[in-house]
């Protein structure tokens, strides 16, 4: 039995005075040491980043002292069996000893099988590798011997051929082809009677196929001396075949055989050489007839020097396709024919045309002649879209717009030089006119231009003729209606800028630095009349009818691209409208300007009145009727009254009363404060010397002054004024400046009031 004296006792599970045995902080968990991954350092590590070490020094050795309890009660439950151990280990040696030997002999016997079967193993290896070796040589003898048959069948069959071709193309089957008929080698028995090009064009496809098992074999057959040896004759076979095949097929076309063509186009097909039918096709019949309309040569340069046109060609080419070029089409275009590798649209007719073109009318191509230029270009999308009707599916429109030659079609069209030069054009035009050194009225407003008659100069008219300009069916390219959009925003920007800037330099009054503005500066008020009117109807053009038409133009764009161009017109729109309050505000300026010529009067009611004995003033100055009176004219004037909206007229009288009021009270208010300043230097020097002669102190004057004459004055002029905006419509109560003149002016116990 194992002591235990030296241990506490272990406490009951239950022991209610004391903590169970087991029990242990939250933190502490002894069943991660049984874990495979346990780590002491990591494990300390982490427990002391919120556990003191000596806490966790005692948990530790307390859990030691439960851990030697349980082996001590372990070893005291099975003493028996653990005393009895040592006891049953006798003579362990020798029974180590007898169980080596059948061990090792189990081994040996394990080794020698091992080694007979890896002699097997590399025998059989061996074999195998034999037996593939012995397998790829066959796989190329038979590849060899293939080849040879097929070389010697299609010798065999293209000495069948007729040798000219004369010989089968009068309706009689030579005896060449009788024999190959009869003999079973090349084509099926036939009937009496049997078209002999649809016969030939049958053995020529047979021989087309064998040629096609003959590029696989020697594909698969490379760097053979065999077949190095009779590449000659493969090229032989090769170069009489496509000969046969090139005479067999122009026959076809030309008496219109369908079925000997069919099987000249698969034979073509199946040897991989459509180019040559597609050329054949092109020389022999599309080339002639698209000669007669189009002729080369130095004629045909004379010929198109007259006339570059090629909407009529187009069209008659387009009968002629109809007429001579449709069967072939409808033959490739077969459902389920295999012929869709041939594609005679782009390669055959496209091209001739193409060559036609550039050598008998070259000059067509020149976008320098922009209006032919752009029918030309028209007629040939035109004549793009009609070879596309040939296409039988999407996929055929999709790989016959990827050809080289269509691109190269399309490349011949330079659009991008005929859009700088009509960018050159409609730009040019306005710059033009607002180079000019004065506003230009139109002369005629009812000379054809449409709704140009609501504009009154001819920069505004310029402009918007411009601007339709550039989507007019004349002139747009819908590959260019980007282009042509931002011409035409570059064209309003423009416009505003001339405005603008022409404003600008007429506030500025400085004609030294406003070389090119001359205009705005020249410009009279009722100038600014026309320019208000065209900037209403302008924005309202480009706004209204202007934006709907390129709309419809675009129409074919998606939603998303039509609202952003919707929204950059309605932006340009925007900027003509915004500059009508820049030109109210130059004929506010105009004649508020006008009006302080004769509000400048006013600086004589100070001589008229100072040291003067006249009496106190009953009636306004003379100037008074003239200070309103050009505003007046301007606002009655028939310029204004037919052009201005009555809105506008308004804030042009609202306006310049205010201004002029305004310039009203600053020249008041200063003639007063010097009067007033003067006439206290007067008493001040009147007072000296009355106390130099001895006179009393205290004596006053009791008259009226002369600053008080020329308050009246003013007085009485701003209530003639006063009335004088009423009359127009205007109260002048309702003016801050005039409140302050009034206050200025009018005697203490009228201030309070205004009272005209």
């Amino acid at each position: 039995m194992v002591d235990s004296a030296s241990t506490p006792p272990p406490r009951s599970a239950t022991d209610l005075f004391s903590d169970p045995l087991d029990a242990h902080p939250l933190w502490f968990k002894p069943n991660l040491f049984l874990s495979p991954t346990f780590d002491s350092e990591s494990y300390i590590s982490e427990l002391r980043t919120f556990v003191p070490f000596d806490t966790l020094r005692s948990e530790l050795q307390a859990h030691l002292a439960s851990l030697n309890h349980e082996l001590i009660d372990l070893i005291n439950r099975d003493y028996a069996d653990f005393v009895n151990l040592s006891t049953k280990l006798v003579d362990v040696d020798a029974a180590v000893v007898r169980m080596r030997a059948p061990l090792l002999e189990l081994r040996e016997k394990i080794e020698g099988f091992r080694g007979s079967v890896e002699v097997s193993l590399v025998a059989l290896r061996n074999g195998l590798q034999q037996r593939s070796e012995a397998a790829a040589a066959r796989e190329v003898l038979e590849l060899l011997l293939d080849t040879f048959h097929v070389v010697s069948k299609v010798e065999k069959l293209i000495k069948e051929l007729p040798s000219v071709p004369a010989d089968w193309s009068n309706g009689d089957l030579s005896s060449s082809v009788k024999n190959a008929v009869s003999n079973g080698t090349s084509l099926q028995p036939i009937e009496n009677g049997t078209n002999l090009r649809e016969t030939q064009s049958m053995l020529l496809e047979r021989i087309a196929s064998e040629m096609n098992r003959l590029k696989f074999y020697m594909a698969h057959a490379q760097n053979l001396p065999f077949i190095d040896n009779m590449e000659k004759r493969i090229q032989s076979a090769s170069l009489l075949l496509d000969a046969s095949l090139g005479h067999c097929f122009v026959n076809g076309l030309e008496h219109r055989d369908e079925n000997a063509i069919y099987n000249c186009l698969r034979a073509y097909a199946a040897i991989d050489n459509t180019k040559s039918a597609e050329e054949i096709f092109r020389t022999t019949i599309v080339a002639p007839l698209v000669q007669k309309i189009i002729p080369h040569g130095q004629s045909g340069m004379d010929a198109g020097a007259s006339g570059d046109e090629l909407e009529n060609d187009y069209h008659q080419i387009k009968q002629l396709i109809h007429k001579d070029c449709k069967f072939l089409l409808e033959i490739s275009a077969a459902e389920n024919s295999g012929l869709h590798v041939f594609d005679f649209l782009a390669n055959s007719i496209l091209k001739e045309v193409l060559s036609a073109i550039q050598n008998g009318k070259p000059s067509a191509f020149s976008p320098g002649r922009p209006t032919e230029f752009l029918m030309n270009y028209k007629s040939s999308l035109d004549f793009l879209a009609h070879l596309e009707g040939y296409c039988p599916s999407r996929s055929a429109v999709a790989k016959f717009r990827t050809e080289a030659v269509y691109a190269e079609f399309m490349k011949q069209w330079n659009v991008g030089v005929y859009f700088s030069l009509r960018f050159q054009e409609i730009a040019g035009a306005l710059d033009s006119v607002l180079a000019a050194t004065s506003l230009i009225p139109v002369q005629n407003s009812h000379s054809g231009l449409g709704n140009l008659q609501d504009l009154t100069l001819k920069q505004s008219a310029t402009l918007l003729e411009s601007l339709r300009s550039c989507w007019r069916e004349d002139v747009l390219i819908l590959l260019c209606s980007d282009k042509f959009l931002r011409l035409s925003l570059q064209l309003l920007a423009r416009y505003s800028n001339w405005l603008s800037s022409g404003l600008a330099a007429r506030k500025t009054s400085n004609t030294g630095s406003s070389s090119g503005y001359e205009w705005a500066i020249s410009a009279t008020p009722d100038d600014f009349i026309y320019i208000i009117h065209d900037i209403t109807c302008l924005a309202t053009e480009v706004c209204g009818d202007y934006l709907d038409h390129v709309l419809q133009r675009l129409s074919t764009c998606s939603t998303n691209i039509l609202d952003q161009v919707k929204q950059s017109i309605l932006q340009g729109g925007k900027s003509l409208n915004d500059l009508a309050p820049l030109a109210v505000n130059a004929i506010i300026e105009a004649l508020v300007d006008k009006a302080v010529e004769d509000l400048r009067q006013v600086k004589g009611i100070t001589a008229t009145y100072r040291m003067t004995n006249k009496p106190l003033p009953a009636r306004h100055s003379p100037y008074v009727s003239g200070v309103l009176r050009p505003l007046k004219a301007f606002l009655e004037g028939e310029r204004a009254m037919t052009f201005l909206t009555k809105e506008t007229r308004n804030e042009l009288l609202l306006g310049a009363a205010t201004n002029i009021t305004g310039s009203y009270y600053e020249l008041a208010a200063e003639l007063v404060s010097v009067a007033r300043k003067t006439e206290s230097s007067l008493q001040r020097i009147r007072q000296g010397a009355q106390r130099r002669a001895g006179a009393s102190s205290d004596v006053s004057d009791h008259s009226v002054s002369d600053t008080d004459k020329i308050c009246m004055q003013l007085f009485l002029d701003i209530q003639e004024y006063g009335r004088n905006l009423s009359v127009m419509g205007v109260e002048a109560a309702n003016i801050p400046a005039y409140r302050s003149l009034w206050q200025c002016v009018a005697p203490p116990d009228r201030q309070s009031v205004i009272n005209l």
